[in-house]
């Protein structure tokens, strides 16, 4: 049983990894029909083959290595990095649970707050002033957005009190998305944020950063941080999906809404300009920290009230 349960774990990473692959060529073809052109459409049937030459380009490069970076904390916040993203799927509720936590929210908390780590060590470690700037504004925005994501978490977990991911699933059952639909647009802009992604994406910007935290990567590490982040936004598209509405294992709608979700960031890009980073703060601190508390407090009163 035990080994059944490690077979399903190790089959959700690989299909993970090759479905983060498959997300850059539908960002590439959404983004190109947005814009009016094809995206691409040489490589395979319809493109459908341009992740692989893709990685096949970026893995036989050569690669860049900084004279004066600190070499072992360059090329080890990348794998740190991947590690946390394929780690964090541990805790979804899948039919066969490797390890089913009755803290796994918690467990998610907790992960999250060590992915800004390697982005902060990737700054520092190039030893480049634009990269230093990249990694301290991901820190700055990552931390901030983090409370706000977790004040919103709470107040759906308190209503089922309990830490338990699995219970939350089964608690939307019921479909409890109306309860939770301010939240739920709050939720959106924070993991917007979170993951870094237009009109967030401060910490990659090209106009004043080059590239941000990731400018003196090159080749396979370049590629092993871009396949953390969008592996993040595929977590953050299926936990969007549990949290706001009831996911059947193996069923339709376990496809369905995540790719929803993850169309939802990308139309983002291709739609909304860049944001000022005062006042992405400002909408932190302001707006969506005391939202998110008074929803906290009023979703604990009401169920409160439910029980007694």
């Amino acid at each position: 049983m035990i080994f059944f349960f490690i077979f399903t774990f190790l089959c959700s990473l690989l299909c993970s990894l090759v479905a983060v692959a498959f997300i850059t060529l539908l960002e590439r073809k959404i983004l190109g029909y947005m814009q009016i052109r094809l995206g691409p459409n040489k490589t395979g049937i319809l493109g459908i083959l341009q992740p692989m030459s893709d990685a096949v380009k970026l893995y036989t490069k050569e690669m860049n290595w900084p004279l004066t970076s600190n070499s072992i904390l360059f090329f080890l916040s990348p794998s740190l990095s991947l590690t946390l993203a394929l780690f964090i799927w541990i805790i979804m509720p899948y039919f066969f649970q490797f390890m089913s936590m009755n803290f796994s929210v918690l467990m998610m908390l907790s992960i999250l707050g060590l992915g800004v780590y390697p982005i902060l060590i990737a700054g520092w470690s190039s030893n480049s002033n634009y990269s230093l700037l990249g990694g301290m504004r991901a820190l700055a925005q990552t931390i901030s957005y983090e409370v706000s994501l977790i004040f919103i978490m709470m107040s759906n977990m308190m209503m089922i009190f309990s830490m338990k991911f699995m219970k939350l699933n089964q608690f939307q059952k019921e479909f409890n998305f109306f309860f939770f639909f301010i939240p739920f647009f709050m939720w959106i802009l924070s993991v917007l944020a979170e993951l870094n992604r237009t009109p967030f994406d401060f910490a990659e910007g090209e106009s004043e950063l080059v590239s941000g935290f990731n400018t003196e990567y090159s080749s396979g590490v370049f590629a092993i941080i871009f396949m953390a982040e969008y592996m993040m936004i595929m977590f953050f598209s299926m936990f969007t999906s549990v949290m706001f509405f009831y996911m059947k294992s193996f069923s339709i709608m376990y496809l369905i809404l995540p790719m929803i979700f993850m169309f939802i960031f990308i139309w983002a890009r291709a739609t909304l300009p860049r944001y000022r980073y005062d006042k992405l703060m400002f909408m932190c601190w302001k707006i969506i920290l005391p939202l998110s508390t008074l929803n906290l407090f009023v979703s604990t009163f009401l169920t409160i009230m439910m029980k007694y």
